[in-house]
């Protein structure tokens, strides 16, 4: 205790005779049994390029295995129909024209894919979902002599199995996943980014080198609908974007609840075993190759002035991470997050991004790559005295533009010259309408959604167990569920896709009995390791 307490003392004397850790934390009261929420926050996945055949693997010597356990139930995934008489085989494709079909591991780092907000409606064709190769589809090839598919835009068509998508395949088993939730609205990383932590992303308040990542809000004002960087941060671009408005940090912060967002590579002191460092760290994969860590627009609470920590320094200490007063603002590294919690200072929220070869990202990153980082992060969490109460969310900030076959509920329509899902300028009908962060701009354009599906899992000993959920959700669902738990149901408002989302809390079960069994993965295979 004496130790601890020098900690808290060394941190007040850096940050100032206003902090105490001690007087910010707080026990708050929850709805659930959750007491900690991880989110991991991948990139660039729709439904069917990782669960388009689940539970059904082909499983080829040379590549773990999966088996479904009895009674597994099905998804809504690719269909003998789709997968052999597809929509896609349109001529209007061109070369590109094609069936689904599956790469395997030595496939498994592919090009990436066009995922703009409009070129994403286009490629749905009003529904039709049958314009993919056209309008989202890159050639490859991959590393290995691959079909001749994918040596044309047709690549968009591929998807991966429980042979290389190993562990989600096995978590969806033993906990939850769900087979309708969806990106917020169309479009790339940056809306994804600021859809998990607020729901909106009408309210640009400031911006440098111009407005082709914006459209206009109806109203005289701006929404993203490209991949700015954040404004001021000492590693963005040229093109950079603040918003205004609320985000689920604001809201976190009034409540005194400690939470933080942990990216790869955003400690800019760290010098990497090549002697790279700063905004330019940079890791090497086997698979992937070399690629910088960090990734600017991926960084979601860097976009919000009150949630910014625009020259990335460092927290006072380990003890102080979490906590509003920080230096750090509640932006870290990735390792803060292991180092955090296994100090005992385990955040009540926490969004953890990976180094660039691993955030799934394909064109830098890949399923396997991504696998060695979920299965270490869910590990490591099973192994923490805290595990019994708390919820590993995996979810994507966009689907990459990968064929998915399912088109989701036009929750919010749009009109603008960046719209083409039902006509040229329209997405929707425009009858249902969502405002801005202006109360003027009674419906703020350019935020059409629910765009396309993409892969939700809940790991936790309160998920229900090799259980698919059908319920609608999005990214903000999210949101959802930490306002309803933590605050209340307190709402960040402001036009948010919240205010209309439903929770996530349908893939738990809170009334069965939980047992202390611990699922543990080999990082490298994803198979479970045998205790």
């Amino acid at each position: 205790m004496r130790q601890l307490l020098s900690v808290f003392l060394v941190a007040a004397m850096v940050m100032g005779p206003g902090f105490s850790p001690m007087a910010n934390a707080s026990q708050p009261k929850t709805a659930t049994p959750i007491k900690h929420i991880v989110i991991i926050f991948g990139e660039n996945i729709s439904f069917d390029h990782y669960f388009g055949t689940y539970p059904n693997a082909l499983n080829p010597k040379g590549e773990p295995e999966f088996h479904a356990q009895p009674h597994t139930p099905s998804v809504n995934g690719l269909s003998y129909a789709l997968l052999n008489d597809n929509p896609n085989l349109n001529p209007a494709n061109g070369n590109g024209a094609a069936n689904p079909f599956r790469f395997d591991r030595s496939q498994a780092f592919t090009q990436d894919m066009d995922h703009d907000y409009m070129a994403e409606q286009l490629a749905f064709d009003g529904g039709a979902m049958d314009l993919f190769p056209a309008n989202t589809g890159s050639a490859g090839p991959p590393p290995n002599p691959p079909p001749a598919t994918v040596l044309t835009n047709g690549q968009v068509m591929g998807y991966f199995d429980g042979n290389s998508t190993t562990a989600l395949w096995n978590y969806a088993q033993h906990y939850a996943m769900s087979d309708n939730s969806y990106s917020t609205n169309f479009g790339p990383s940056t809306v994804g980014a600021i859809n998990l932590i607020s729901g909106q992303t009408n309210g640009v308040v400031n911006y440098t080198g111009g407005t082709g990542s914006f459209v206009g809000d109806g109203n005289g004002g701006y929404t993203v609908i490209g991949d700015p960087d954040p404004y001021g941060d000492v590693c963005s671009g040229s093109g950079q974007a603040q918003m205004g408005g609320q985000n689920i940090g604001d809201l976190l912060n009034a409540a005194g609840i400690t939470w933080g967002w942990f990216g790869g590579g955003f400690n800019l002191q760290i010098v990497n075993p090549d002697g790279s460092t700063g905004c330019n760290r940079q890791s090497t994969s086997q698979i992937a190759g070399t690629q910088g860590d960090y990734v600017p627009h991926h960084t979601a609470f860097q976009y919000y002035a009150s949630t910014a920590n625009p020259t990335h320094a460092r927290p006072a200490s380990v003890k102080t991470i979490g906590y509003s007063g920080d230096p750090a603002n509640h932006d870290y590294d990735i390792d803060d997050f292991f180092a955090a919690v296994s100090a005992g200072n385990f955040p009540t929220v926490s969004f953890l991004k990976a180094i660039a070869i691993q955030d799934a990202h394909p064109g830098n990153s890949d399923p396997i790559d991504e696998q060695q980082f979920v299965v270490t992060v869910a590990n490591f969490l099973q192994n923490q005295p805290e595990w019994p109460n708390t919820a590993l969310i995996v979810l994507y900030d966009d689907s990459d533009g990968w064929y998915d076959h399912q088109l989701g509920q036009i929750v919010n329509g749009s009109r603008t010259s960046a719209d083409a899902l039902t006509g040229p300028g329209a997405c929707g009908s425009g009858a249902n309408a969502l405002p801005g962060i202006n109360p003027a701009t009674t419906h703020a354009q350019g935020r059409c959604g629910y765009g396309p599906r993409q892969p939700l899992l809940v790991i936790s000993p309160w998920a229900q167990h090799n259980y698919v959920d059908h319920s609608v959700t999005d990214q903000s669902s999210v949101i959802r569920f930490i306002e309803d738990n933590w605050l209340g149901g307190q709402r960040i408002g402001q036009g948010s896709f919240e205010g209309i989302a439903n929770s996530i809390s349908s893939l738990f079960d809170f009334k069965q009995t939980v047992t202390n069994d611990l699922y543990l993965l080999n990082p490298n295979t994803g198979e479970p390791v045998k205790q």
